[in-house]
């Protein structure tokens, strides 16, 4: 048992490096970038809140587990942030790498477990993933919206790159939430033109 536990204790230990890690968006005040760590238990709580507008049945419970740990790869990669630049298949092999090694600091049957939880989230397929891909998606958007605009004029994001890269992961999961910020985007957009 204590080698369970000090398995266990190790991959908490090493989850805590998700709070160092910053991301584009900013929080919502503007006086920082968002971290990771609180991103993770940010959309965790959209997925609570929002779960009604999922366009299937979803089980919340494998949603919450699988935003909880969806960007712990970043402790070793860093954040992609969605509008940036980057050679998707090198970025895809090296959050599989840091999967491995952080998942397999637990023991066998939670490395095991979530693992295979952090692939189905990657791989979109199931109706918990696509909810879960498209809360993930939201939250930006709504952060970038509330802070007028965000960082979308750092990355110089367009309205049809929105579309393409937010967009339409966000109505796979959740149309109706999508059909609602379309309107407020378009405001943006509009009042920048």
């Amino acid at each position: 048992m204590s080698d369970r536990l000090s398995q266990q204790i190790a991959f908490l230990t090493e989850a805590d490096k998700l709070k160092s890690v910053y991301r584009a968006t900013k929080v919502l005040d503007g006086h920082r970038k968002e971290d990771s760590g609180s991103h993770s238990w940010h959309i965790a709580l959209y997925a609570m809140i929002l779960a009604e507008h999922a366009n299937r049945d979803i089980n919340i419970d494998r949603v919450i587990r699988m935003l909880l740990i969806h960007d712990l790869v970043e402790i070793d990669v860093g954040d992609s942030p969605i509008h940036g630049d980057h050679d998707i298949a090198a970025m895809e092999a090296a959050e599989s790498a840091a999967a491995d090694r952080i998942f397999g600091l637990l023991p066998a049957d939670q490395a095991n477990e979530f693992r295979a939880l952090w692939d189905e989230f990657e791989a979109a397929e199931s109706d918990d993933a696509v909810f879960a891909k498209s809360i993930d998606r939201v939250q930006p958007v709504i952060g970038n919206l509330e802070t007028d605009g965000g960082t979308w004029p750092e990355y110089n994001v367009t309205r049809q790159q929105l579309e393409d890269r937010v967009g339409w992961k966000v109505a796979k999961g959740a149309p109706a939430i999508w059909d609602h910020l379309k309107a407020r985007i378009a405001a943006w957009f509009d009042g920048r033109a």
